[in-house]
């Protein structure tokens, strides 16, 4: 073999490696599920990229270590879909049910978070 053709041989392998390790870090979905709570805020925001990003506050109680009491719960979440988020922005302070795709990384156009809001179950008074 030819020094040009194992040259260009590494090189389509370190493509494919960067190519796979991208898709896995921005695009495979790594766990998906539903979060309920009050919805705290959504928001329209950035600076080049204009993303929705919100806040859901879950209830729950503390069970370990010594002190005893409610411990509340944020989960910080974005939503590319600009009609989902043009709900929630109507849903503030109510109860809601969020259904959630996880990320291993985040992209600008996206969100500012891994966790990403695809569809809202139930809203609640």
């Amino acid at each position: 073999m030819s020094k040009a053709k194992i040259i260009s041989i590494i090189a389509v392998c370190l493509v494919v490696i960067l190519l796979g390790w991208g898709y896995f870090k921005f695009y495979f979905v790594f766990g998906e599920g539903v979060k309920a709570g009050q919805l705290n805020y959504v928001v329209h925001k950035g600076y080049i990229f204009k993303t929705n990003e919100g806040k859901l506050i879950q209830d729950g109680f503390k069970s370990k270590g010594l002190e005893k009491g409610i411990q509340n719960y944020e989960f910080e979440f974005s939503v590319a879909n600009q009609s989902i988020a043009d709900s929630l922005m109507r849903c503030t302070g109510k109860m809601v049910e969020l259904h959630y795709k996880e990320y291993k990384g985040t992209l600008p156009w996206r969100g500012m978070q891994q966790y990403v809001v695809d569809s809202i179950y139930s809203v609640n008074e």
